[in-house]
């Protein structure tokens, strides 16, 4: 059974090493988080999935790293710095701020209860603005980028010359963006520093509802198959007044998180808004010519954009369980092992120098190809219970029978059914348990 509440994932997180509140020593920093040890290589196997499906299975997606900071012009041109904005409102009572349309009742202050005692609504600027050099003022202005996809366009040229791509072809990124957001919250599902994986998909304008449907579809299947329900996502197409200024159709993949659904990753048809706006601003041509048919036009452009942290949320909440074993409860991650922070724990029977030796030349064996936990503190049954929850697939026990027979034993997680390995295939064994 998944989490039914938030609390499960954020104590679970906390005391396991997934997430840490930042700088928690000075009292903390709102909606800022840290990624533990545990937390860290989960955020890295989420990133390498996408990748994966994304850049390394495809031959027409190639990954780029663009910068963080960029001067004002990129995001003039991109619509952010007039239109990225939320409306937001002051409660006159208790001096609290809102946007207002995340109000249920836009006369009644949540924080104080108070009815009729807001300010008009002002739009406020999401950017993150900084200065670049030792001289502040409007002509060292830079911004900290609020989403990758700016990075993708302005680098369209350089990549179709280098890659020698064609339409449809796509620039995969991933890395952190920021927004400045009036009201953060629900733990890492929305904080102002976050990381994103995103897609631009330029294809001729003519089949861009073809692959707006396609890449709707493939995203969706990518959740499932990292091991999410398909009753917990679902597709929701956005209205007519939801869109942004540059879309012609946008489609939400939807996770239901413990207080209703919420976005997980958006797929967007931004047409050829963004190489026009570019190419306007800059002065130079951001199009495609065409040697089979002869014609030269702008590729529209189909964006899948998820975020990292919010995906890891989901699967930690879709992966949650507690169950009993031997008439004992446990908390369990059924994670895919894919995203299992440990694919493999290693866990001697005794600390005894008989058997260390060789638990250790198993743990470097495994670490090769692995991330690898080793594990010899308390009894058996406890280091089981703590691999069950932080999701490890696999538990290998070196015991003194290990030194005669040259064998251990496999336990695996989500059926605590334990076989029996020679050491030789070890590591054959549990690659075929885990699929790679």
């Amino acid at each position: 059974m998944a989490a039914t509440d938030l609390d499960q994932i954020v104590n679970l997180c906390k005391r396991r090493g997934f997430v840490y509140p930042s700088a928690e020593i000075y009292g903390g920093f709102r909606s800022s988080y840290d990624y533990g040890p545990l937390g860290s290589l989960m955020l890295r196997n989420v990133r390498e999935a996408w990748i994966r499906t994304m850049v390394q299975e495809r031959d027409d997606v190639v990954l780029i790293d663009a910068a963080i900071l960029a001067p004002p012009q990129v995001f003039e041109a991109s619509g952010h710095l007039a239109n990225f904005s939320d409306p937001l409102v002051d409660c006159t009572k208790c001096k609290q701020r809102f946007r207002e349309d995340h109000l249920d009742d836009p006369n009644t202050c949540p924080g104080c209860g108070a009815t009729g005692s807001f300010t008009e609504a002002r739009a406020f600027n999401l950017m993150f603005k900084t200065y670049a050099g030792p001289v502040e003022g409007s002509g060292a202005e830079v911004y900290m980028r609020p989403e990758t996809a700016q990075g993708m366009f302005v680098n369209f040229l350089n990549v179709l010359q280098t890659s020698r791509k064609k339409p449809p072809f796509g620039i995969a990124q991933v890395g952190k963006s920021f927004r400045n957001e009036i009201t953060p919250g629900n733990f890492i599902f929305r904080t102002r520093e976050f990381e994103q994986m995103e897609c631009e998909f330029f294809v001729p304008p003519a089949e861009s509802a073809k692959w707006y449907q396609y890449w709707c579809q493939a995203r969706l299947q990518w959740y499932v198959d990292l091991g999410i329900p398909a009753e917990m996502l679902q597709l929701r197409a956005h209205d007519a007044d939801e869109l942004s200024h540059y879309s012609a159709g946008t489609s939400d993949i939807e996770f239901r998180y413990p207080w209703g659904w919420g976005e997980l990753e958006g797929v967007a048809q931004r047409t050829d808004y963004d190489l026009g706006q570019h190419a306007d601003h800059s002065g130079q041509k951001l199009d495609y010519f065409d040697q089979n048919s002869g014609m030269r036009y702008v590729p529209y452009v189909i964006e899948p954009a998820a975020g990292v942290n919010r995906a890891m949320a989901a699967f930690l909440l879709a992966a949650y369980d507690e169950d009993e074993v031997g008439g004992e409860a446990r908390t369990i991650l059924r994670l895919h092992p894919r995203l299992a922070p440990y694919k493999v724990a290693v866990l001697p029977l005794s600390k005894k120098e008989t058997l260390t030796p060789l638990a250790h030349d198993i743990r470097r064996t495994l670490a090769a190809r692995y991330m690898v936990d080793y594990d010899d503190t308390q009894s058996i049954g406890r280091r089981y219970r703590r691999q069950d929850e932080v999701g490890t697939p696999l538990c290998v026990t070196v015991d003194f029978d290990s030194l005669d027979d040259g064998a251990v034993t496999i336990r695996d997680r989500d059926t605590t059914e334990q076989v029996r390995v020679p050491i030789d295939s070890l590591l054959a064994e549990v690659g075929t348990r885990l699929g790679f």
